[in-house]
């Protein structure tokens, strides 16, 4: 845990340090995201926070909430409930938030388990998801506040969740998963990252596209650098999504 739970805090770090020197008039930017400003973006993340830390608790009838009201509109609340704060009130309420979940899970072993929309995941996995959501989200703030992206070795999280989660994409759009694939990927500094058995189902290319094509910033047309071999592989291109 010790090393995703450090990954994890120095993505949400690195986001809370580009919005330290960011006017209160950036927040107001829109974001890609769903329409949302860059306030309404880190209202939705100190919700999921929330959220998070319930779950870990185990007060699973926020579960039941998510459920009812759909991915959308329960992730909707976190905009709704950071309107009209100012934006110092917001970025403290993600740090509070984030730091007790961050101090939840690492009373966890890795392997322990924390019920999760999709069920229940292991301690690793769940701190995973908060690191590719912070990650996923900082992309869309950036682009909002004209930041460069710089991507750093701790998107090899984000990479492996998107292998991982495969047979989640699969099953939500109705299609047959026959055969697990490999991801042999790029990553910064010529880092060759590996991910699967071996097999005939191959992705590679760059770990950013990768990334980004998990958490659906990018479209398969638009990850012109990644290659697949074979029917499944080719199929995870268009159905990979990081998330529930």
């Amino acid at each position: 845990m010790r090393e995703i739970l450090a990954d994890l805090v120095a993505e949400q770090q690195g986001l809370d340090q580009l919005l330290q020197r960011a006017p209160d008039r950036d927040w107001r930017k829109p974001t890609r995201a769903r329409g949302w400003s860059v306030q309404d973006t880190i209202s939705h993340l100190a919700w999921s926070e929330d959220y998070s830390l319930a779950a870990l608790r185990g007060e699973t009838q926020l579960l039941a909430e998510v459920t009812g009201a759909g991915i959308d509109g329960f992730n909707q609340r976190g905009v709704v409930a950071g309107k009209g704060k100012r934006p110092q009130e917001v970025i403290e309420w993600w740090r509070f938030s984030r730091a007790a979940v961050v101090d939840s899970l690492s009373r966890l072993k890795a392997s322990g388990r924390v019920p999760w929309v999709s069920g229940d995941v292991s301690a690793r996995t769940f701190a995973t998801f908060r690191l590719m959501e912070t990650w996923a989200h900082g992309l869309d703030i950036r682009t909002a506040l004209d930041r460069q992206d710089e991507d750093t070795p701790r998107i090899r999280h984000v990479a492996w969740l998107g292998w991982a989660t495969l047979p989640h994409s699969f099953r939500q759009a109705g299609e047959p998963y026959p055969a697990p694939i490999r991801l042999e990927l790029t990553g910064p500094g010529y880092a060759r990252w590996v991910f699967g058995p071996e097999t005939d189902q191959v992705i590679r290319g760059p770990a950013g596209e990768w990334c980004r094509l998990a958490v659906r910033r990018i479209d398969a047309a638009e990850a012109a650098n990644l290659s697949a071999s074979g029917e499944t592989a080719a199929a995870a291109l268009r159905l990979v999504r990081a998330f529930p």
